[in-house]
């Protein structure tokens, strides 16, 4: 196979990572914090959580062009700093499919924490456990299923995010081109061949992930 063959896959697998640790480490916070906290606007504050979940592709692309964009603030306080801006980078494919993927990993994680008993908690505490301790050795263990099986949901997602990337990482061949993008091309191109090679990769990961999932079931 050739390097231009393989490159797709291994960014692929490094954007699916990276946003993987991305919502792991941002849907165990919030997911925690919205188990147990009562406040106003809090079905609102969840509703945005999952939103990317029922969202066009293209409306997400959209939003993060919008939010990034060189007119926008964070777009102009990325490009500063880092002298460039983020679109069409592999970091945009990597937000982007960290924002798809996060629903994904919040809810299951917000459901194992829902799934504790609150007295063993409190037990704990009672035992003089303060929260990070608590967090780390009783909630953390107690909901460590849903959080492997959000962790490889999300992640089976970020790779294979399409639409948002395309618009906000683009399709550069070395650069922003992952599975997904690199099959359309093929597909656009008439190099079927090429495209079922790729196919047959991506449902090979997505396979095993999921089977991965049920067996921790």
């Amino acid at each position: 196979m050739t390097e231009g063959f393989w490159s797709p896959v291994q960014l692929s697998i490094q954007v699916a990572g990276l946003a993987g640790i991305l919502v792991f480490i941002f849907g165990i916070i919030l997911a925690r914090i919205m188990a147990r906290k009562k406040f106003r606007g809090k079905v609102l504050l969840e509703t945005i959580f999952l939103l990317p979940l029922v969202l066009p592709p293209s409306v997400v692309g959209f939003l993060l062009i919008v939010i990034f964009g060189k007119n926008a603030l964070p777009g102009k306080f990325i490009e500063n700093i880092f002298n460039q801006p983020i679109m069409f980078t592999w970091w945009a494919a990597v937000i982007a499919s960290a924002v798809v993927a996060f629903p994904l990993m919040y809810q299951s994680a917000k459901t194992g924490f829902e799934g504790i008993d609150e007295g063993i908690e409190h037990a704990a505490m009672v035992d003089g456990a303060g929260p990070f301790r608590l967090f780390l050795f009783i909630s953390l263990p107690l909901a460590v299923k849903s959080i492997v099986t959000g962790t490889i949901l999300s992640s089976a997602r970020a790779l294979g995010e399409f639409g948002a990337t395309l618009m906000f990482a683009g399709n550069i061949p070395g650069q922003t081109q992952t599975i997904p993008t690199a099959i359309y091309i093929a597909m656009d191109s008439g190099n079927m061949t090429l495209a079922w090679l790729w196919v047959a990769i991506i449902i090979a990961i997505s396979f095993i992930m999921l089977f991965a999932v049920t067996y921790i079931k």
